[in-house]
């Protein structure tokens, strides 16, 4: 099924939509519960004010992201990271 130029309000339920290409695609407030993304790439996206809860981020690799106001169970990345380094210095260990 191709959909192109259009504004469809779409409920997909039990369906295998492996292998799919998203291009150009608004998906502002859509809402995902019980999906299996793994392996899946994302690139030049918006994530933006996005929540996400009793998700599994195992192997997953953040690169080259914006992630200012970004929050981990409550403690912000930009925190997080100078932990790491303030620890890694302390170890006599660089960071990059």
């Amino acid at each position: 099924m191709i959909l192109r130029d259009t504004k469809e309000t779409l409920l997909v339920t039990n369906a295998n939509l492996s292998g799919s290409q998203f291009t150009d695609v608004n998906l502002q407030g859509a809402q995902f519960t019980d999906i299996n993304l793994s392996h899946a790439t994302f690139t030049d996206i918006n994530l933006s004010g996005v929540k996400f809860s009793n998700v599994n981020l195992s192997q997953v690799e953040i690169e080259a992201c914006e992630t200012s106001g970004m929050k981990i169970r409550g403690i912000l990345v930009s925190e997080l990271f100078r932990a790491y380094e303030k620890g890694a210095s302390a170890r006599g260990q660089t960071t990059d």
